[in-house]
């Protein structure tokens, strides 16, 4: 028998073939989840702990996958034919160029690889871009909303991941010379969910449980910030969504899994770097970038103490830690300029470190204090404060501002917790690299602890070795300056 390749749907492959092909391709498409033996569902014997991206049962694959597959048998010395349904378009350049330099508006000027990137997803019918914050992401999502609107009848889905996204969204096609009020509905909470408009911009959490009959009016759909989708949720929705044929993701980075790549590619195409943070900076469109690393040196007393605890413990003890707020505040009160410091605990570091930046140098500076219960309107209040503001400071959790919040006027960050997250890392970096004409350079403060004890590191300390590790991949800017942690007045 041999091995077809047909489009089931808009969302899946379907591949006929021998049971043993079928079984090949199971075991090539079958991924273990990290940290999968720690879920209850495992521990009970529910779930064996692996994600399967193929069905030999139902010989169904994400979409996307095809060239994967493709490359697969292909390698395995298996032959296949590819059904007719799968078209192949030609498309020039320079008739996308044309077409997105039709839409630029006074200071608006594309950029090269804004317009490649508008290409590869008109040519492809999908894609899954990858362009860091201040990269323009939104003026490409602009475009293809704009491209789209001629190509067919059917409505166009925006998903963001917050409801601050939603509104920026919006925002920024009214900044691009469009009227939005007239083309764009916005859905979140409380809001209608059936409109005559073209486009709707929506969250993933207003719609993923609406019903399949919901997405039968959607013939586009364009998720932004795509990788902090959870996984059953993008999923649920692009699966919906069987009959959309123009699918595209944006993200500014993947988590660095293999298993988070594949899904988002299936869900997509085989995602396409379009320029790096580093290139940009280069080319002078962001702010250029210098970290100082500062390793904070405990006593003797807090390294036995720690000795031999959990990482929960860990976290706990620093977020917790008078000596290290205190040196948190006293070098926030020290650096100039609008300053956004991120912190991982709402309750036990935020809200008692911006008490301790507001007495301390409260007097001299504004102090906006922002995390997840902060309404969308009040977030965007602070945002518009600070870009007119040169000496704020924003005291922030990573949930609500590592994320598609978008302050040029942002001087300096400082990281007061330790995190790993090449996602969160580089999103949080991207805040303030966006240039700004008082603005020199982004200085980013980058607060580590070293606990060792006789030798053995600490969590957190290794998580720096990652954080580094980053940096360095990125070709960033960094200096590692050890600081002994005293006590501060």
């Amino acid at each position: 028998m041999e091995t077809k390749i047909e489009k089931f749907n808009e969302a899946y492959l379907r591949i006929k073939c021998d049971p043993d092909i079928g079984r090949e391709l199971s075991e090539f498409f079958t991924f273990e989840v990290e940290g999968a033996r720690f879920m209850p569902s495992v521990r009970a014997k529910v779930w064996d702990g692996r994600i399967r991206l193929f069905s030999p049962g139902t010989g169904k694959i994400y979409y996307g996958l095809l060239p994967y597959v493709q490359r697969f048998l292909t390698e395995n010395g298996h032959t296949y034919n590819l059904s007719e349904d799968f078209e192949e378009r030609k498309l020039e350049r320079s008739l996308t160029a044309k077409f997105v330099w039709a839409l630029q508006k006074g200071k608006l000027k594309a950029r090269e690889y804004q317009i490649d990137a508008i290409h590869k997803i008109i040519t492809d019918n999908r894609g899954l871009i990858l362009s860091p914050t201040g990269s323009g992401k939104s003026f490409i999502i602009y475009a293809l909303v704009r491209y789209y609107l001629r190509k067919q009848d059917k409505k166009i889905l925006i998903i963001v991941p917050t409801t601050g996204l939603v509104e920026q969204m919006y925002n920024d096609f009214a900044d691009y010379g469009w009227f939005p009020d007239e083309h764009c509905h916005k859905l979140y909470a409380g809001k209608d969910k059936n409109t005559s408009k073209e486009v709707v911009i929506s969250t993933w959490q207003s719609i993923y449980k609406l019903d399949t009959r919901y997405f039968s009016q959607f013939g586009c759909v364009v998720v932004d910030e795509a990788h902090l989708a959870k996984a059953k949720s993008l999923t649920g929705i692009m699966t919906k969504l069987h009959d959309c044929k123009y699918r595209v993701g944006l993200t500014g980075t993947l988590d660095g899994t293999e298993i988070h790549r594949l899904v988002l590619e299936g869900l997509f195409s085989v995602h396409e770097q379009v320029t790096t943070t580093s290139e940009l900076i280069e080319k002078k469109q962001l702010s250029p970038l210098h970290i100082r690393v500062l390793v904070l040196e405990h006593n003797k007393f807090d390294r036995q103490m720690m000795k031999d605890k959990t990482y929960q413990q860990e976290m706990e003890f620093l977020s917790t830690n008078m000596k290290r707020n205190q040196f948190i505040r006293s070098l926030v009160c020290a650096t100039n300029g609008n300053i956004l410091v991120l912190a991982q605990y709402i309750e036990k570091q935020l809200v008692p470190l911006c008490n301790m930046i507001v007495d301390h140098c409260g007097e001299d500076r504004t102090v906006h204090l922002i995390y997840g219960a902060t309404p969308t309107d009040d977030r965007e209040k602070v945002r518009q404060l600070v870009e007119k503001d040169d000496n704020a400071v924003i005291v922030a959790s990573y949930g609500t501002f590592s994320t598609g919040v978008n302050i040029k006027r942002i001087h300096a960050i400082i990281f007061a917790s330790p995190y790993k997250s090449q996602v969160k890392v580089l999103q949080s970096i991207g805040r303030g690299l966006r240039v700004a004409d008082d603005k020199e350079e982004l200085e980013l403060f980058d607060i580590a602890d070293d606990l060792r004890y006789n030798g053995k590191e600490n969590y957190t300390l290794k998580h720096l070795h990652e954080r580094i590790q980053i940096y360095s991949e990125q070709s960033f800017d960094y200096d590692i300056v050890p600081v002994k942690l005293e006590k501060n007045k």
